[in-house]
């Protein structure tokens, strides 16, 4: 009878993250020398979260540099917003993971313990 408990509670509670496309982002020459680019769209279907954080990792999960306008993005709900990624050349070849992370803020009473991280595999220059 628990079991059934649970599974209602699970089945009838709705978990909310973000989205982010495309699923294989790929890096191509950019129009500035010595750099690789490539754009993710974010949309937030959260309410509780304004501020998505964008990171790029190697496949041992090693940061990587890169550039973008801001590594913090404001993203209204229910709102999209693309991002351009530049990477220098050197780094075209190890970048694998490119994740987008929610970031919540202290000051809200009704706080959610819960941040969503979402990765998207980098395709190769060759895919």
């Amino acid at each position: 009878m628990l079991r059934y408990v649970l599974l209602l509670i699970v089945m009838t509670t709705s978990a909310h993250a973000h989205e982010m496309v495309p699923t294989y982002p790929k890096l191509k020459p950019s129009y500035i020398e010595g750099l690789h680019q490539t754009a993710v769209t974010i949309f937030n279907k959260r309410e509780d979260v304004e501020y998505y954080e964008i990171g790029a990792f190697t496949k041992d999960w090693k940061p990587i540099p890169f550039v973008t306008a801001y590594k913090v993005i404001p993203v209204p709900f229910l709102s999209t917003v693309t991002v351009d990624l530049y990477f220098r050349d050197e780094d075209k070849i190890i970048v694998t993971y490119i994740c987008s992370k929610s970031k919540l803020r202290k000051s809200y009473e009704s706080r959610t313990a819960i941040s969503s991280r979402i990765c998207s595999k980098v395709k190769g220059l060759d895919e």
